[in-house]
């Protein structure tokens, strides 16, 4: 029976000891994708390409000069820029275009040595809570495959829990890491808005995209997290902070000071057994001496409104320059110049990408832009400061990753769509004050789906962040 290795340090401590390559590894996982094709995770496999660089990774470890992540097989979303290869958003409207450059992230970890194995299927454009949303059909959760896998970054966690990569890089913009990896039993890390540079990735909100990390553990993700963060020439909102050295910081302090924000854990609107077990693991940490408090957040109710108005607003001016033109997608039933991106768009976009883009273009229209993009913008001001406040008496906020565990593919359609946008509850809090957050396996429903803890910590406390949330791991 073929062994397998759920962390960095169990691939790395097996190739000392000869027991795998990373030729082996890679077939094992090609297998593992060839196998599991139902699930729809992979839009594309480089399986050639993945066993030649594998084969040059193996020698490189003989002689002694492979990278940090020698060993490691990675996947990327469906957003994320690699040289030479497709590139579509999980649209249409991006059919037949080549990428002409690699995303920061992706060429820090090719310099250690990574392995990529393909791209990951997601919601079109990163626009969906579900996986259900991509041009190329629904992605299916492997831990039921009549349930979604959470969106948008779906495939990228479904591929982790599956053992189709050890590490996903994902992009989260109002929980699109955390929400997959809370309905699918994995790690989904969030940094802070600036941690990681956003060259290469694909514009959906700019001031909230986040490229994001989907591990099986927690140690995974600190490894990754040290080696895709820091300056970037190329991004001027990246922070030119200095970047700690995540995986040896995991250790945890004695003490800590926890809030949980009461409206959550209360709230009706989050299923029953979400509620009880992240009751119960607050319960477990008071009864270890850890001081943790209920606080009230009222700005909650007016996170998510806050964050569809900007960041559809953002959607619709970063979508224009998808436009039939220069590359993808373009109609052939054009018949002038003014028909050719009517058409193009309008075959080559999404319902769901089209109703956001249309509903940004209204926010920002010249008769509404005072009364919906400026006062959301002055409450995404308020939520943040009065977040920073709580992070000046406590370490960190706990609350569930969702209202809910994952739910059946086709539930939701136009007529429920709001109930459809509120599985971004509990996440967007995180992405409207551009802070860390990351979400971390805590038990399962009774039906089996896995539940998620949600820790936040202030800005760049991403060390403190982990180690924490290595700590909860470790107790559940």
């Amino acid at each position: 029976m073929e062994i397998v290795y759920s962390s960095i340090k169990e691939i790395k401590t097996a190739i000392e000891q000869g027991k795998t390559s990373c030729e082996k590894l890679v077939n094992h996982y090609l297998d593992q994708i060839d196998s599991q094709k139902d699930l729809n995770v992979f839009l594309e496999v480089y399986a050639d390409e993945a066993l030649s660089r594998a084969k040059t990774i193996d020698e490189k470890i003989k002689n002694g000069t492979a990278g940090k992540l020698a060993g490691v097989v990675i996947g990327i979303k469906d957003v994320i820029c690699y040289k030479d290869h497709g590139l579509q958003a999980a649209s249409h409207i991006l059919d037949g275009f080549v990428s002409q450059f690699s995303a920061t992230a992706v060429e820090k970890i090719l310099e250690e040595d990574a392995i990529i194995i393909g791209r990951q299927n997601c919601d079109e454009f990163a626009m969906g809570s579900s996986n259900e949303n991509s041009a190329f059909g629904p992605v299916k959760n492997s831990v039921d495959k009549t349930r979604v896998p959470g969106g948008s970054s779906g495939a990228s966690a479904v591929a982790v829990a599956a053992d189709m990569c050890l590490i996903s890089l994902g992009s989260d913009t109002g929980g699109s890491v955390r929400q997959p990896a809370a309905f699918c039993g994995v790690v989904g890390m969030k940094p802070t808005y600036s941690r990681i540079s956003r060259y290469g990735l694909i514009a959906y909100a700019s001031s909230f995209d986040t490229i994001g990390i989907i591990a099986n553990n927690v140690e995974d993700s600190a490894f990754i997290l040290e080696i895709v963060s820091g300056a970037d020439d190329h991004d001027a909102t990246v922070s030119h902070s200095e970047v700690p050295s995540y995986s040896k910081l995991l250790t945890p302090k004695s003490k800590y000071k926890i809030a949980y924000l009461k409206e959550t854990i209360d709230s009706e609107g989050v299923n029953k057994e979400i509620r009880e077990s992240v009751k119960g693991k607050i319960q477990q940490l008071e009864e270890l001496g850890h001081q943790v408090d209920a606080v009230d957040f009222p700005f909650l109710e007016y996170a998510l409104p806050t964050y569809y108005i900007l960041t559809t607003a953002e959607a619709s001016t970063n979508l224009s320059r998808f436009d039939g033109v220069r590359y993808g997608y373009r109609s052939k039933a054009s018949t002038d110049m003014l028909s050719m991106y009517k058409r193009s768009r309008s075959e080559g976009f999404g319902e769901e990408v089209k109703r956001r883009i249309m509903l940004g273009t209204f926010v920002l229209s010249a008769s509404y832009y005072d009364a919906y993009f400026t006062k959301a913008q002055k409450v995404r001001r308020i939520i943040k400061e009065q977040t920073h406040k709580l992070f000046e008496e406590y370490d960190f906020i706990v609350l569930p990753t969702t209202p809910s565990t994952a739910f059946k593919i086709g539930r939701y359609d136009e007529s429920n769509l709001v109930e459809y946008y509120l599985a971004d509850l509990c996440t967007v809090q995180a992405s409207v004050a551009g802070i860390p957050a990351i979400s971390i396996p805590c038990g399962k429903d009774k039906e089996g789906l896995p539940i998620g803890l949600q820790i936040m910590g202030d800005s760049f406390k991403e060390a403190e962040l982990l180690a924490f949330s290595k700590y909860i791991s470790d107790l559940i």
